[in-house]
């Protein structure tokens, strides 16, 4: 699967897509796979892109604020991040990046995000 991912971020990065051919190719040819419930393992290397059909839920760890932890839960980050609502479901881009010296919490959208120091994984959510 990370080689078709590693594909799509070709494309995605190089504008040979639109975003609306983009999102299509992710949504109706099922190439984005279903997210993991968090990127454990999957933050290795900073600028890593990811395509997951991500839920968003209300409950699960969560720590930080636009940049989350590694370990944190994708479906909660999307709520928190006002990119999905609860029970909503999308293709969202992950992107691994350099994590912060600290992950500030916070209260959006009905989702608590803890406080939480130095932690080698970071990753951000985006549409496309």
């Amino acid at each position: 699967m990370k080689v078709v991912h590693d594909l799509v971020a070709y494309f995605d990065r190089s504008g040979k897509l639109s975003r609306r051919q983009l999102r299509r190719l992710l949504e109706q040819n099922s190439i984005a796979s279903d997210a993991p419930k968090n990127m454990h393992g999957l933050c290795e290397t900073i600028g890593d892109n990811y395509y997951f059909l991500v839920t968003g839920v209300t409950e699960g760890q969560l720590w930080g604020t636009d940049i989350y932890s590694g370990d944190s839960t994708i479906g909660a980050a999307a709520v928190h991040t006002g990119l999905l609502k609860s029970s909503e479901t999308a293709v969202l881009r992950v992107t691994v990046v350099t994590p912060p010296e600290k992950f500030p919490g916070t209260v959006r959208n009905g989702v608590t995000s803890t406080e939480y120091g130095h932690y080698q994984y970071a990753w951000r959510l985006s549409k496309i």
